[in-house]
């Protein structure tokens, strides 16, 4: 009998940077997720080299991957693509217009996007394409999260801890937290501190609270509780293994397991 040899998927990284630390450890975590007999590691590409890091080609050596002359080289080249820049959200757009009108699948690093408009446009580009397209943050993809129990317990309220050299970056991570539990439903937000310290109160319609508290020495941990019960989470568990194996379902499926509404929510509060 011969053996039928499925065809490896092959991801390509696009980045403004490529020497960043997503880019550095995604390689790794892909070859070694359960799924990893399924893919392979292709291209990548970034739009410039920052001073003191790594080029390209020397990124590409030392992680495994191949140098593309070109954005475009990558989504040819792929079956499905990975849009990083964590740190710069006001690339992605430009980064993404090509990968979202190839009808491959697309992954955007968090944040998604600096504004509600530019993730509003970003969401209907994938529309019109027939992209499939997910976003999220790895926080997301906590165990403790995934088990679903949270989000039955149906809090009234919602306290999140979180730090990271500034809120306008990390702070997506507690938002996902929150809106994976109490959804997108938001009424009015309130906020107050600074760029050291950050309080943010989320008021749901039916009177449900969210509570973020930022500052850059926090570690993420969420408590939930109702009338019935209370439940203190102080660290989230196989966040990025988890994260990873979501992502490579996604790849296979063209199907992300969030909403666009709750990526689009987090983006408008994320801002104000």
């Amino acid at each position: 009998m011969f053996e039928v040899k499925m065809k490896k998927k092959k991801i390509g990284f696009i980045d403004l940077f490529i020497d960043e630390w997503h880019a550095n450890n995604y390689p790794q975590w892909f070859r070694t997720a359960p799924r990893a007999s399924e893919f392979e590691l292709g291209l990548a590409w970034e739009a410039q080299t920052k001073e003191g890091l790594r080029p390209l080609e020397k990124w590409c050596a030392d992680l495994g991957m191949t140098p593309a002359k070109t954005l475009e080289e990558v989504v040819e080249d792929s079956d499905c693509i990975c849009v990083l820049a964590p740190s710069n959200p006001e690339e992605h757009e430009r980064l993404a217009e090509i990968p979202l009108k190839s009808g491959k699948p697309l992954y955007i690093d968090k944040p998604f996007a600096p504004s509600r408009a530019a993730a509003d446009r970003i969401f209907a580009m994938a529309e019109k394409y027939s992209t499939p397209l997910m976003s999220s943050s790895a926080l997301r993809f906590g165990d403790e999260l995934l088990s679903g129990e949270l989000r039955e317990m149906k809090p009234a309220i919602l306290c999140t801890t979180g730090g990271g050299s500034s809120f306008d970056e990390y702070g997506i991570h507690q938002l996902e937290m929150i809106v994976s539990v109490m959804g997108t439903d938001v009424k009015d937000l309130r906020l107050a501190g600074d760029t050291s310290k950050l309080s943010l109160l989320i008021e749901y319609a039916d009177g449900r609270l969210a509570h973020a508290a930022y500052a850059p020495c926090h570690a993420f941990s969420l408590t939930a509780g109702n009338e019935q019960a209370n439940r203190i989470v102080p660290a989230l568990t196989n966040v990025f293994p988890n994260l990873i194996a979501a992502m490579m379902d996604f790849f296979i499926t063209g199907k992300s397991p969030i909403a666009p509404e709750e990526t689009i929510t987090i983006n408008d509060k994320q801002r104000s």
